[in-house]
């Protein structure tokens, strides 16, 4: 089996520590890269300063609606392809699901139509 790479965004070292230790006993061979926030994460997602020689990851894992604090916040997504079937995506309490349009026009109104969730 191919080994996978997994992007964990989380400022818990508990929390990461134990995701590491749930992966390592998984039966799926992988390697667990752990970022502090939203702004590592896009870093390492575009492969910027320390993260210029990272793979992609084949899954991304953040821990949002877990947490009663959090659960209110809206989460969208933003991707560059529509994944079709949405209702994972729903079921995961994602609010919103916006694939990004190729034009500077149509990507500003995007970015308009988020601030409609809050």
């Amino acid at each position: 089996m191919e080994r996978k790479e997994i992007l964990l965004i989380e400022d818990d070292t508990a929390s990461a520590r134990l995701t590491g230790e749930a992966l390592r006993e998984s039966a799926v061979p992988c390697t667990l890269t752990v970022v502090r926030d939203g702004m590592e994460a896009m870093a390492y997602l575009k492969k910027e300063g320390d993260f210029s020689g990272t793979p992609l990851p084949d899954l991304i894992l953040r821990e949002i609606r877990a947490d009663a604090r959090l659960q209110h916040i809206p989460v969208v997504v933003m991707t560059g392809m529509d994944p079709g079937d949405r209702t994972p995506l729903e079921e995961l309490g994602i609010s919103r699901f916006i694939v990004k349009p190729g034009d500077l026009d149509g990507y500003f109104r995007c970015i308009q139509s988020i601030l409609d969730v809050i």
